[in-house]
């Protein structure tokens, strides 16, 4: 596979030129040699004969990065000087911080802000509990929690290797929902502790945000602290994707024609992404989805690769007892929804689909199929990465729909807040718009996180869950 340079693997050169005509040519030409894609060249200064540079390149891993470096230093009149990986260099010390909203310029801030003047701020908390979501930083705030045990597509790295994917949601969620997240990283995948020390820090947050925890001791936990809570519990990576795939669908099922009530649905990978998404589809009025793993596809009865959450979908899915292979299950079906992993089906699959396919090929960083060869049969294509047309991306939700549980002080977050979501997000695209490659609003579009907020916010309040309105 043919790997295209990506700022996700930026370095950032400092290189001495001999001062003389053609020296920065050479060191572009050797460049773009070994594979690399040149962003910014900068002039930092001078020294005696020579011209000193900073020069931003994008290569494609590691290795073509080193090669970059070699073929540079190869040229005559040339020194590099330092290397520095620009994504480990953004990351030093952490990407986020806090930031005290007042100043503390005298005694009289210092006797307000803290004692003896808080005294009467926490004799009111205590005197009317809600009161807390007026007079702290609970009514804006939520905790990522993670144990690293499924993180992004790396697995089981732990709590500590977790921790900047987590600073990095929280920049996301202020960034995009002006929502201040904090990282919560625990040293235990026990379902029983996990849930004690959520509930137990719960008081001074507003909403919880369950993040790459492994399934099934993710649902589990989710189910628990959903009804042990009276405060919002969200696993993004479940019911966030779910919400933006349902978006996507209901623009592409647009495109070509066909109603949610009269499509066959195959969904690849029943981890959390995979289950969550299946049970949204079948609320939201579709009639037959097939799930399928690495033991093919899922059926009630099955012995293999089990687990009571599993039998929970088989007993709701597959309703002709299909069995054998994801190559079986897609002849026939009208949409292919992959969360699992790549190179999982091949175009020849895509072909025994019914007319006009949907694939939603979206396994990071390499789909499960790819968009060049699922383009020779079917009619709409979507993946989870940005370098292709309709990028499925869980960041069109999560913002939005915390912005809105929090402004309505929710108690928890329900199907109908879901659907609300879905709905937004895909009006964002409008039917002048809306074409193959392009059913779902683009991540920095941000419109759609007041928008979701909106739609969030109001089903929150028709269905009695929110405190406020």
């Amino acid at each position: 596979m043919i790997k295209e340079p990506s700022p996700s693997y930026s370095i950032l050169m400092r290189v001495e030129l001999l001062t003389k005509p053609g020296m920065l040519g050479k060191v572009t030409s050797a460049i773009g040699k070994a594979g690399g894609d040149i962003g910014a060249v900068d002039l930092v200064g001078f020294k005696k004969d020579f011209t000193i540079r900073e020069i931003t390149v994008n290569v494609a891993d590691v290795g073509m990065g080193q090669k970059v470096v070699e073929e540079v230093s190869r040229i005559k009149g040339v020194n590099v000087v330092s290397v520095v990986d620009r994504t480990f260099m953004i990351h030093q010390g952490g990407k986020i911080e806090i930031k005290n909203k007042l100043p503390l310029n005298s005694r009289e801030d210092l006797s307000m802000a803290y004692t003896p003047g808080v005294a009467r701020i926490c004799t009111t908390i205590q005197q009317d509990r809600e009161k807390v979501y007026e007079f702290t930083i609970k009514k804006n705030t939520i905790a990522i929690i993670t144990d690293g045990s499924a993180v992004l597509g790396l697995g089981d790295i732990g709590p500590e290797a977790a921790m900047p994917v987590m600073e990095g949601k929280a920049m996301l969620f202020k960034e995009f929902g002006g929502v201040d997240a904090f990282p919560i990283c625990l040293n235990t995948k026990d379902p029983e502790e996990i849930v004690s020390i959520v509930k137990s820090i719960s008081p001074g947050f507003g909403g919880i945000n369950l993040e790459d925890i492994s399934a099934p001791r993710c649902f589990e936990i989710e189910e628990r602290l959903k009804k042990e809570l009276d405060i919002p519990v969200f696993h993004d990576d479940q019911h966030g994707t779910a919400v933006v795939v349902l978006a996507g669908l209901i623009n592409a099922l647009k495109v070509v024609g066909k109603q949610f009530n009269e499509i066959r649905i195959v969904v690849s990978g029943l981890g959390a992404a995979g289950v969550a998404t299946i049970e949204l589809l079948l609320a939201y009025g579709v009639k037959e989805i097939i799930g399928c793993d690495r033991s093919g596809i899922l059926y009630e009865g099955r012995k293999e690769n089990m687990n009571p959450v599993k039998e929970r979908v088989a007993r709701d899915t597959n309703p002709e007892k299909l069995r054998g292979s994801i190559s079986r299950a897609l002849q026939g079906a009208d949409v292919f929804v992959g969360l699992s992993q790549s190179g999982v089906i091949k175009s020849r699959d895509v072909k025994k689909m019914a007319r006009d396919p949907i694939v939603f090929a979206m396994a990071n960083p390499d789909p499960e199929i790819m968009p060049e060869e699922a383009r020779r049969y079917a009619r709409v294509i979507a993946t989870g990465r940005s370098d292709y047309p309709n990028q499925i991306n869980n960041v069109l939700c999560f913002p939005g729909l915390f912005r809105g549980v929090l402004d309505c002080q929710a108690k928890e977050i329900n199907q109908e807040m879901l659907f609300a979501a879905a709905n937004a997000i895909a009006q964002m695209v409008s039917e002048q718009e809306l074409s193959e490659d392009y059913i779902i609003p683009s991540v920095l579009n941000r419109k759609v996180p007041e928008l979701v907020a909106q739609a969030v916010r109001e089903a929150a309040i028709e269905t009695g869950v929110a405190r406020k309105g």
